[in-house]
């Protein structure tokens, strides 16, 4: 049976679980059971079902998937599964404080509208954008966290090799 090799054109099918097995994404349509999913009220990525589900295509060593999850379809056939472990450093990065910030109400602008809990993209004086949450909102500034989410989780992952194309 034929082995996956850096430069081929994967289909993969995973499960990204954090180390409480909470799923914050999934290519797979059955982990999106979850009543808020299936009612289509599913605004996280907590069921897995917040894009398209089906099988993702990668091209191996081109750095569109975590790289340790890329090394570990090195070698894997058709219809293989891998359970692959990353660390905070191998998936979003140590969760850091420097990344959280406070602006004042007035510097924003008259119909900034954000609750605790949003996830926003503000956008710089050189159209440079910064993906935030909002942490804290009072009436006179906002503190907001520029980390990823998922920043300083361990991150497990289930991977089946579904397809060499």
């Amino acid at each position: 049976m034929s082995k996956a090799k850096k430069g081929d054109t994967v289909l993969i099918h995973y499960k990204g679980t954090l180390e409480d097995g909470t799923i914050f994404d999934s290519t797979y349509e059955a982990d999106c059971q979850d009543d808020d999913c299936s009612s289509g009220g599913c605004s996280t990525d907590d069921c897995g079902c917040d894009h398209e589900t089906g099988p993702m295509k990668v091209v191996i060593g081109s750095d569109e998937f975590f790289p340790k999850i890329d090394a570990a379809l090195v070698g894997m056939t058709k219809g293989e599964k891998k359970t692959v472990v990353l660390d905070p450093a191998e998936g979003f990065g140590e969760h850091e404080e420097t990344k959280i910030f406070t602006v004042p109400a007035a510097d924003l602008p008259e119909d900034f509208d954000a609750e605790e809990g949003d996830e926003l993209v503000l956008s710089g004086e050189d159209d440079e954008e910064l993906g935030v949450v909002v942490l804290e909102k009072s009436a006179t500034e906002i503190t907001f966290d520029a980390n990823h989410p998922l920043a300083g989780e361990k991150l497990t992952f289930e991977v089946e090799l579904v397809d060499i194309l």
